[in-house]
């Protein structure tokens, strides 16, 4: 039982949890070594792919939820601004949840500098400080109830990449033909079914063998995501001209390539996902620091 408020956060909450529902009775059919997602990133992104449809304009006003729908360049910057402050600006702590518990695992971390390790990372790749020096004895991460709880967090990162590309991919079946912002699946029997296709094997194929199904590639790519905020991208650099945005990186503890940009790393992933020998871990983590260094925290947000 959920119990809910008439709010949009829970209209987007029950969409994310039907979505799951819907899963389990896709794939109810398979062996129960089999019922489960393809990869735990499937499972949330599901959900979540169904909320960018729900959560546009048009579709609430097709619901009746709105009687109006102001169609202009200002009002599509602010709604991809409150989408982008909503994904991108959870995509740095998606990853360094598990970033931090694998460094432990790996021995890289030891005992002594749990708490240390936490905020370095909080630092890096987040650009939060504490408020007051943090003791050594402390073990601020355990505040996080999947850390002491031993529950996996990369699937949130995972399903925030995956998600835009299945939208992406269903937007086309359902022949929208305009930005992917204002894509709305909605009623769309062409989508449903080919979702429903890739929801029914469960976990009983490989997961690029699940992705393919509905977007033609077995790869995981962020250019879909890309595409998606291409609009509020361009609006930001040009708002930013001149501004300095960001945090003094002189005092984080890992040395990022800031010089990039951010679009070109996005459009050449996964093939930046590899080693980049730099301390703070993988090209996978620019992509995470880049979006969020260059883009999301504005002096306009």
């Amino acid at each position: 039982m959920v119990c809910t408020d008439i709010t949009m956060e829970d209209l987007i909450t029950i969409h994310h949890e039907m979505g799951h529902i819907q899963y389990f009775l896709q794939y109810k059919d398979q062996p129960v070594s089999f019922r489960d997602g393809a990869n735990p990133g499937f499972h949330e992104a599901v959900g979540d792919v169904l909320a960018l449809s729900v959560s546009t304009p048009g579709h609430l006003k097709k619901i009746g939820l709105l009687k109006t729908v102001q169609d202009d360049y200002e009002a599509d910057i602010n709604y991809m601004l409150s989408i982008a402050l909503d994904k991108i600006a959870f995509l740095p702590f998606g990853y360094l949840m598990d970033a931090y518990r694998w460094s432990i695992f790996s021995g890289e971390t030891k005992m002594d500098d749990l708490n240390k390790k936490w905020w370095q990372l909080r630092e890096c790749l987040q650009g939060i400080s504490p408020p007051l020096s943090r003791p050594k004895t402390s073990f601020d991460a355990g505040a996080k109830y999947h850390i002491p709880a031993n529950v996996p967090y990369i699937r949130y990162f995972i399903s925030v990449i995956l998600q835009f590309q299945l939208h992406e991919k269903l937007c086309e079946v359902a022949n929208q033909t305009g930005p992917l912002h204002k894509c709305d699946i909605y009623q769309s029997k062409e989508a449903g079914a080919v979702l429903g296709d890739m929801l029914k094997l469960g976990s009983s194929k490989p997961w690029p063998e699940a992705l393919e199904i509905i977007t033609g590639t077995s790869k995981l790519s962020a250019s879909s995501l890309v595409k998606y905020f291409k609009p509020l991208i361009d609006w930001l650099k040009a708002n930013n001209t001149g501004h300095r945005v960001g945090w003094d990186m002189d005092t984080c503890p890992f040395q990022l390539p800031l010089q990039h940009d951010l679009l070109a790393i996005l459009q050449k992933w996964p093939e930046t996902a590899t080693s980049n020998g730099n301390s703070c871990g993988t090209g996978f983590s620019l992509i995470l620091v880049l979006c969020t260094v260059k883009y999301t925290f504005s002096p306009y947000i």
